[in-house]
């Protein structure tokens, strides 16, 4: 199948899921995640009037948007380094991964200097896999005490990366929790932070993390199919 059909199928179960959940197809942001694929690939979808890309790694992302039309909204889903943020504050539409307060303060910091407010995600790692980056969920609400003091910041919700598994339903508990966690920060009205965001579910459970509130999914093979990281 061509990206565009994939894409379709995608945006389909997308719309499948949001009237099983009683939700408008309007409120989740179908998220084209293509790290590693070519400018090509991403044209292709330009037709059909896909806005939303996701990239892992700033060099990616900050090559891609210099190429393609400044119309387009760029994701960072990947871990940021703070020695990288200087290249994508401006670029990026929405930084999803923050896990740490140093983090914030850099982008804080490089946003004020380039006189852009930068929108975020708090990253959490609900399942507490070692091998994955967030804060863990007690961790959040201390964390969020601190950013929201920060000028040039906007904290709009929460990020998770759920563990791979067969069944989707594994993880519906990590999507569940998540939603509540944004419910609780929601009701104790920091500064500069809301909770409009919900940024959970990939190729494998995306329909799940829609039935639990998600926002925006984060579909990368499911569109692109596999990848090849040999390149």
């Amino acid at each position: 199948m061509s990206v565009c059909e994939n894409y379709k199928e995608v945006e389909q179960r997308v719309e499948a899921a949001c009237m099983r959940a009683g939700r408008s197809r309007k409120d989740v942001t179908l998220i084209a995640v293509s790290k590693t694929k070519p400018v090509s690939m991403i044209e292709e979808l330009l037709p059909l009037g896909v806005t939303e890309f996701g990239e892992n790694k700033v060099q990616e992302l900050t090559a891609k948007a210099e190429i393609l039309p400044s119309t387009l909204n760029w994701h960072m889903i990947g871990h940021l380094q703070r020695n990288k943020v200087k290249y994508i504050v401006d670029k990026a539409c929405l930084i999803h991964s923050v896990d740490s307060l140093r983090l914030a303060e850099e982008i804080s910091k490089e946003a004020e200097k380039k006189q852009v407010i930068a929108n975020i995600l708090i990253e959490v790692n609900v399942a507490e896999e070692e091998s994955k980056f967030g804060v863990s969920t007690t961790e959040v609400i201390p964390l969020l005490e601190k950013i929201s003091l920060l000028p040039n910041i906007a904290v709009h919700g929460l990020m998770t990366i759920a563990p791979y598994v067969e069944n989707p339903e594994e993880n519906r508990w990590i999507f569940h929790k998540l939603k509540n966690l944004s419910i609780d920060i929601k009701e104790k009205n920091f500064d500069n932070v809301t909770m409009d965001v919900l940024s959970m579910g990939m190729t494998g459970d995306y329909e799940v993390a829609i039935e639990e509130g998600a926002t925006h999914v984060r579909v990368g093979t499911g569109i692109f199919g596999e990848r090849n990281y040999t390149i």
